[in-house]
């Protein structure tokens, strides 16, 4: 398989790249990740004319990417420039309404007219799906969604409910028609708390489950890509804070054990970045599901390793609000609770190779 990323995918890259530069400088992203709406509208406007989010969907469903180096260079992107606009929900709704053939709806977000989230994870269920405690009624929605990314700022907000028989449905509500409880997070950006009680939903389907699980594994697989661009930008702050940095009349950068330290968490992205490409080249095979639960797992537990090193090694400075490489610490940090974190996946290899095995 080649890996080498096409011209159309290094184009989105540097563009991307370039973009987030200039539009989110370090205060100006602050300012949005924890104030006010947690979103920029114009910003999100740029990103729209880029065509970013026509580059998480397939061309047959209105995009013209979707496939998962596609997603794994937008969001690797996302992560160097620590964006805090809510491409993970919308990212997964995309994924949702492609699958249940709602073209309307993709072109209203790829245009930048409308934005979406997915609404799954309840404060009872810890991201198990049949624990969900939501149901479907009459075409009505009752019961509270927690941790909501993008369902700050949505027009639109998919749920995953029980259906009357007891399945996993998928529904869509109006975010005007149900109580939204907004909430900056604590690596910033927005999410949202939702509030239903006959609540009136469309049925998209009243057995998602499968669909439901693809998404959430584009959200995995966008959240690995993400951490790594986080910890390329993350390693190059502490290297040149390490050659800037002096003691004893030359650069604490010279110190062995210091060398040892960048030069073990430099192999640990690396290896997360083998990963993540892994994963993207599975992504459209029956093994996706495994690929990237290890990868998220592996993604966890090495971003843990470099925030706690870098802190470490940056001293006092390094927890600074007004130093970003603090902000990338919480972020990696963070991404790693995000659409289960290393034990969870870790129990999902075990099931999904114990599966493998049976077959």
């Amino acid at each position: 398989m080649d890996f080498t990323p096409t011209d159309d995918r290094r184009m989105i890259a540097d563009s991307l790249r370039r973009f987030l530069a200039d539009t989110y400088p370090a205060e100006h992203r602050n300012t949005i990740a924890y104030e006010g709406d947690f979103h920029d509208p114009k910003g999100w406007a740029g990103l729209a004319e880029l065509g970013i989010m026509g580059a998480l969907v397939s061309e047959d469903d209105g995009g013209f990417g979707g496939a998962g180096f596609d997603i794994t260079t937008v969001f690797e992107e996302i992560g160097r420039a620590l964006c805090p606009e809510p491409l993970l929900g919308n990212l997964m709704a995309l994924r949702l309404y492609a699958s249940h053939g709602k073209a309307e709806r993709i072109e209203a977000i790829v245009a930048g007219t409308e934005k979406a989230a997915f609404a799954f994870d309840e404060s009872d269920s810890f991201g198990d799906l049949g624990e969900i405690a939501a149901r479907a009624e009459n075409g009505k929605l009752t019961g509270r969604k927690t941790v909501v990314y993008g369902g700050h700022v949505a027009d639109r907000i998919l749920v995953a409910a029980k259906s009357a028989a007891g399945r996993i449905g998928l529904y869509e509500i109006k975010a005007a028609d149900a109580e939204i409880l907004s909430y900056a997070m604590i690596d910033g950006g927005g999410a949202a708390e939702i509030v239903l009680d006959n609540t009136p939903a469309d049925c998209l389907a009243e057995d998602a489950l499968d669909t439901i699980e693809a998404a959430l594994d584009a959200g995995r697989l966008a959240l690995c890509a993400e951490a790594v661009g986080a910890m390329d930008v993350i390693k190059e702050m502490t290297r040149d804070y390490l050659m800037q940095r002096q003691q004893f009349g030359r650069p604490i950068a010279l110190f062995q054990a210091l060398q040892h330290r960048l030069v073990d968490f430099s192999i640990e992205i690396e290896q997360a970045r083998s990963i993540v490409i892994h994963a993207a080249g599975m992504f459209e095979t029956d093994g996706h599901a495994l690929a990237v639960a290890k990868a998220k797992n592996l993604i966890g537990r090495a971003g843990k390793l470099v925030a706690e090193e870098a802190v470490q090694m940056h001293g006092g400075i390094g927890m600074t609000w007004e130093y970003a490489g603090s902000h990338y610490a919480k972020r990696l940090i963070m991404i790693d609770h995000q659409l289960g974190d290393t034990e969870d996946q870790l129990r999902k290899v075990m099931a999904l190779t114990d599966m493998a095995a049976a077959a």
